[in-house]
């Protein structure tokens, strides 16, 4: 088995895109992607989910509890109880960590929120534009093999910035914790002062923030009586957080009844580096986040064949000196991750630009001014003490980031995914009666009259 863990860096295939000129479109086809096959098995089985949550309700949550959790619920809401004792029992060095977690993220958020707008066009015409939160929202926070009290840190602290008044979150229930979600998840959110959590996991999650369960929706079914204290669980109107393929899929097929955040599925890390990189540096940049999940995205872009070798080598060193070795050859060895050799930083610009990466390092020489020429990431890390780690857990910024080249026309987490825009018009009698022969104008070249006229009636004597 050492020998195999050993030899991880050579089942890290090659892609040589050197002496190649490849047009938007081949580049993409030529990066590292996971199996398609897989998505479209992961949509059906999502849609089926989604179906039985919305036809069945609490029933439905139950019975996919036992299926793939292995628990047995009679109501998913986590008591108030629970929260409070999970707090009250949270490991100092660990609260403490979540706390300058929590400042970081939030300062940051709040020098994201955009400023109102209040222009006049004109004497007697008056437009604005008003930030305003979003009701409620539904925040996911995924479980299994890991534990991820930062990615609560995550979703709540920007929606309580943009001022969202009702914020439900839902992590997967574990067997070994009552059926509740990790203690660690518990106390971090009563740690942020939210009561409305729920052990519910993957896309059931989805499906129930989505569309709402009625209080009454267990009566009757799969042996159970409702349990009417708990109450319904309302539908939201935003749905944000990471999650596996299973989540990103619901959130895709769930969005349009809800907002989402982005397609935030199985993480991936790129790094862009030419030979004066530290080999070690990056094998254990990508070894961090191919820890997360066998489907797990890791992929070196560079020029530098010498340092692709070192890397490689590197990387059988340090995956055998790490705890979830299985797990990060697995995700190196998956179609997923990959060696692409550049002839140069402009190509590997290129690839990264088509590639669209949810976290993108940079370990070149000049590597600010590299990274100001990337276009689509969900966010950049410049240089050696920048690395992905220190974004997901305490450099102030998000890591709920889009993936699966996502990023090329969608944004990481922050305070406007829980806002929108409201544009407010205000034009008095004159204001008014200045355009309107252009608004006659335009409706009769669009064929829609009555616009005109609508306009005109104002000024009938």
């Amino acid at each position: 088995m050492i020998r195999q863990l050993q030899d991880v860096g050579r089942t890290l295939r090659t892609i040589d895109l050197r002496g190649r000129r490849l047009s938007l479109a081949e580049l993409r086809g030529a990066v590292p992607r996971a199996g398609r096959t897989a998505a479209a098995d992961a949509e059906h089985k999502v849609q089926q989910i989604i179906d039985d949550v919305r036809h069945s309700g609490f029933a439905a949550l139950s019975e996919l509890a036992a299926r793939f959790d292995g628990v047995e619920q009679r109501h998913p809401r986590v008591p108030t109880e629970a929260l409070a004792k999970a707090l009250a029992e949270l490991d100092p060095v660990v609260r403490a960590a979540l706390e300058e977690s929590i400042r970081r993220v939030r300062s940051f958020a709040e020098s994201q929120r955009p400023a109102d707008v209040d222009l006049t066009v004109a004497a007697g015409a008056a437009l604005g534009q008003r930030w305003v939160p979003v009701g409620r929202v539904g925040l996911y926070v995924p479980g299994g093999l890991a534990v991820y009290p930062s990615s609560v840190v995550m979703n709540v602290v920007p929606a309580q910035v943009a001022g969202v008044e009702s914020i439900a979150l839902a992590s997967p229930p574990q067997k070994e914790f009552g059926s509740l979600p990790h203690p660690t998840i518990l106390a971090a959110a009563a740690l942020l002062g939210i009561e409305e959590v729920y052990a519910i996991g993957g896309a059931q999650a989805i499906a129930a923030f989505a569309y709402g369960i009625a209080a009454d929706s267990v009566a009757g079914e799969a042996g159970h009586e409702a349990d009417v204290s708990a109450g319904a669980l309302e539908p939201v109107d935003v749905i944000t957080g990471p999650g596996n393929i299973f989540v990103a899929t619901a959130k895709r097929l769930v969005k349009g009844a809800v907002g989402i955040d982005s397609e935030a599925g199985a993480t991936e890390i790129a790094v862009l580096a030419d030979a004066t990189a530290v080999p070690a540096l990056v094998a254990a940049d990508l070894i961090s986040q191919a820890e997360h999940d066998p489907q797990a995205a890791s992929v070196l872009v560079t020029d530098s064949p010498e340092l692709a070798d070192a890397v490689r080598a590197q990387l059988g060193v340090q995956t055998v000196a790490t705890k979830h070795a299985d797990r990060v050859a697995e995700a190196l060895g998956g179609p997923q991750s990959a060696v692409v050799l550049v002839d140069d930083m402009v190509q590997g610009i290129a690839v990264c630009n088509a590639y669209a990466a949810e976290h993108l390092e940079i370990m070149t020489a000049d590597a600010a001014g590299v990274a100001g020429r990337i276009r689509n990431a969900g966010a950049i890390f410049v240089g050696d003490y920048s690395p992905v780690s220190l974004g997901d857990y305490c450099a102030g910024s998000n890591h709920v980031l889009p993936t699966r080249g996502t990023a090329a026309f969608s944004s990481g987490l922050n305070v406007t995914t829980f806002l929108r825009a409201i544009q407010v018009v205000h034009y008095d009698r004159d204001a008014l009666q200045e355009v309107s022969a252009h608004i006659v104008a335009l409706s009769a070249a669009e064929n829609l009259p009555a616009h005109g006229d609508a306009v005109k009636i104002r000024f009938v004597p």
